[in-house]
């Protein structure tokens, strides 16, 4: 019984026994949208930033050794840039192979076992595998088009993302000043979009969260913007001091090194309401990113915010976020004048 067992499964075994540590290999289909873009994330698990790159200067320019995140400047080579629905595409080939490979090993197993069997035996046994249903696996959708597209200045790489990108993928450059630019037009473009939102959505429900949903990016995209800004210029001194992580996100302390570096805080570029009026904003991003927009009493003390209780949900509204883009604007052109080379 125990060698007839092992006969039957010899080909199922074979095939298990090759799968046993054995690398599947997979060629992606990828899809490329309709103006030649694919899509990349980031691999880096705190920041995981979706983006697109011309396909055309994904395989021509963007080296295999090194690809830079548009947003948080993070480098890994040019396999670690699967977006997750494409890495979840791509599993599903490899099982669909490896199930295949089961299937038919199983097949040739059944079919070499009725054939052993004697014709005219008290006990007849057949076997048969059902072949089961073809997976077709499609391939990964492309997202629709990103509102921002950008050309580096330096290497000619075409990538476009939502929202801000701040560093060309391919060679890593940061062109502070136009992509601070692009950045707040492309916030702003997309408040524009809210009369077609609410009116293209027919129901209500899903209207207002889909526009809750991108005032909320809004802001958060109008400090990412002027964090990076602020970053990239405050490297230009001679010999910058090492600052934590997204110093500038805090105004106070991003005023007090910048006043160190160039002479001027932003106290001299907004006046005290204004520069209450921000600090305020900033804080409603940081609960937005932390705390899922709930309101508690540090940013209560820290934003002097008394319109809120603990326990409160923030609720952001369209003229809020152009608060902040006027603001952050005013602050940037003082800022860049401080930059300027004094007669």
């Amino acid at each position: 019984m125990y060698s007839a067992e092992g006969r039957m499964f010899d080909e199922l075994s074979r095939i298990l026994r090759q799968l046993d540590g054995q690398k599947i290999t997979v060629t992606p289909d990828i899809a490329v949208d309709e103006d030649g873009y694919i899509d990349r994330e980031c691999p880096h698990d705190d920041c995981m930033f979706e983006f697109k790159v011309h396909n055309q200067d994904w395989r021509e320019i963007v080296r295999d050794e090194e690809v830079f995140c548009p947003f948080c400047g993070h480098a890994a080579d040019a396999q670690k840039w699967w977006t997750t629905e494409q890495i979840e595409k791509i599993q599903e080939q490899a099982l669909a192979q490896v199930k295949g490979n089961i299937n038919q090993a199983m097949r040739r197993d059944a079919e070499a076992f009725n054939r052993r069997q004697r014709k005219g035996s008290f006990i007849t046994m057949k076997m048969k595998v059902e072949r089961g249903f073809r997976e077709i696996v499609l391939p990964a959708s492309a997202a629709e088009p990103m509102r921002l597209k950008l050309t580096c200045e330096e290497c000619s790489c075409r990538f476009a993302a939502i929202g801000s990108a701040f560093f060309c993928p391919s060679c890593g450059h940061n062109s502070a000043d136009r992509v601070f630019r692009q950045s707040l037009n492309a916030i702003r473009a997309s408040l524009d979009a809210i009369p077609a939102i609410r009116s293209g959505i027919s129901d209500a429900d899903a209207s207002e969260n889909t526009i809750r949903l991108l005032t909320e990016a809004g802001l958060q995209n109008v400090v990412m913007a002027f964090q990076r800004f602020a970053e990239a210029h405050y490297q230009r001194q001679p010999d910058p001091i090492r600052v934590r992580r997204n110093a500038f996100q805090n105004l106070s302390e991003g005023s007090q090194l910048w006043r160190t570096a160039f002479g001027k805080g932003f106290d001299d570029h907004l006046s005290t309401s204004e520069l209450t009026e921000l600090t305020r904003l900033f804080q409603q991003r940081h609960l937005l990113a932390h705390r899922e927009g709930i309101v508690d009493a540090d940013y209560i003390s820290r934003s002097g915010d008394l319109t809120y209780r603990e326990g409160q949900r923030l609720v952001i509204r369209e003229s809020v976020v152009r608060m902040a883009l006027q603001l952050v604007e005013k602050l940037s052109v003082g800022m860049a004048a401080d930059l300027a080379p004094s007669d």
